[in-house]
């Protein structure tokens, strides 16, 4: 079976990446490789991580452009170099304009169910804080197509965190990236195989027979 290719992005530890590479050298993500990581910052340790894997790396930084637009085509320029089907976010934190061939191939997780809580600003903790503070019985992780607007996307797949009581940002958070863990590399799988058909803001998850 052909090998289809997986792009990364990444500004952090990596544990998103972590995910990815475990499950695709166990067999839990059948059908792809990850062909680059690439990150917004020359020290994350998910570089580390990809290293340690074999896997190729590049640094684009926001810093290093002189506006959104040229550091779109940088990111742009690796991706195509490295001939990825698919483009994932793995806690990437800059924006970033995406051109209409990579609309619907660019995938991210947000640890909420957006659209609630989604938009600038809402990111890592500062979501879990927002959820506790409003009193919210139910989270969770939403997958979602990347747009060129904050959590815009439309929603791939979701799955729901009860929030408990006594939680606090640490153990909510806990339990919503354990959700992420398991929806995300499903996603995939579900993109590999056809079965995602976008209809205006909505995806339409299809059957085996029909994807």
């Amino acid at each position: 079976m052909t090998q289809q290719r997986l792009g990364v992005m990444l500004s952090g530890s990596g544990t998103t990446l972590q995910n990815f590479i475990d499950r695709i050298d166990d067999g839990r993500l059948r059908g792809w490789n990850i062909a680059v990581v690439i990150s917004s910052l020359s020290k994350a340790y998910g570089l580390v991580r990809a290293e340690q894997a074999g896997i190729p790396t590049r640094i684009v930084r926001r810093k290093d452009h002189a506006d959104v637009e040229t550091f779109s085509a940088a990111i742009v320029e690796q991706l195509d170099a490295f001939e990825v089907d698919l483009v994932v976010e793995a806690g990437w934190m800059c924006m970033w304009h995406l051109p209409e061939r990579y609309l619907n191939r660019v995938m991210n997780v947000h640890p909420a169910l957006l659209p609630s809580f989604g938009g600038k600003g809402f990111y890592g903790h500062h979501v879990y804080e927002a959820v506790l503070a409003h009193g919210c019985k139910v989270t969770g992780a939403t997958v979602h197509f990347v747009n060129n607007e904050y959590d815009a996307g439309p929603i791939i797949l979701q799955r729901a965190v009860d929030v408990r009581e006594d939680d606090t940002p640490d153990t909510l958070a806990e339990r919503v990236m354990g959700a992420e863990r398991e929806i995300y590399p499903q996603a995939i799988e579900l993109f590999g195989q056809g079965r995602l058909r976008v209809e205006g803001r909505c995806v339409r998850i299809l059957s085996e027979s029909e994807g």
